[in-house]
């Protein structure tokens, strides 16, 4: 298994989205919002304030998949994330050891 992670424009997420949704296999993901910076500066900052809110919004995206179909995640990210502008994102793709899903078994009397 893979774990795939993603930092991509906000404005970009509801057409991923569905572009995964129709994927064979997909297995789901988790998004939460991020905000980040990028290692060049456009400019020099003129004060604090400026040093400090020089992050741009994006979300991060999580998905655990299968060995089989992780690259085919990752080349649809890129494709739909891409504006080809600086500040489009990263993907990135980590092994994962082990992943169990947490859920009551129906008809358990035990928590």
């Amino acid at each position: 298994m893979r774990e795939i992670l993603a930092i991509i424009r906000p404005q970009k997420l509801p057409r991923l989205r569905e572009v995964l949704r129709a994927l064979p296999g997909f297995p789901g993901m988790t998004v939460t919002k991020a905000a980040g910076c990028g290692a060049t500066a456009r400019h020099t900052p003129h004060s604090i304030k400026e040093v400090l809110t020089d992050f741009t919004d994006k979300v991060r995206i999580e998905i655990i998949a299968p060995d089989d179909i992780a690259d085919l995640l990752v080349d649809h990210i890129v494709q739909v994330a891409s504006t080809g502008q600086t500040g489009d994102g990263l993907v990135w793709v980590k092994d994962v050891q082990r992943a169990v899903f947490i859920r009551k078994t129906v008809g358990s009397d035990t928590p």
